[in-house]
């Protein structure tokens, strides 16, 4: 049995929020460059392990913290989101157990 700590991260769910226009594809939204631009400068710091566009006619998209990443920190950034600032997307937090990885 392992007495390692478990690796619990956060996970930022988006879905389109009110500005988002429907019918128009995730990349052409307007304002959804900014929120990639966001998020690109956590994957350059190493705090976002991965992240990307759900597929499916819903919309929206997750990503997923690297270990150490704390919740309010988190929270902060993805506020500070310029795409949720603008009503493009709404933004949940949530902590995830990672119970099972390559």
């Amino acid at each position: 049995m392992s007495n390692a700590a478990p690796d619990i991260r956060c996970v930022v769910v988006h879905a389109p929020g009110p500005a988002w226009q429907p019918g128009r594809p995730a990349f052409e939204q307007p304002g959804v460059a900014g929120h990639v631009a966001h998020y690109r400068t956590w994957l350059a710091s190493g705090k976002l392990a991965m992240g990307g566009p759900f597929i499916d006619a819903d919309g929206g998209g997750m990503m997923i913290t690297a270990p150490g990443v704390g919740e309010d920190e988190v929270r902060t950034f993805a506020r500070a989101d310029p795409a949720v600032a603008t009503g493009l997307l709404t933004v949940q937090v949530r902590r995830w157990l990672v119970g099972m990885h390559a």
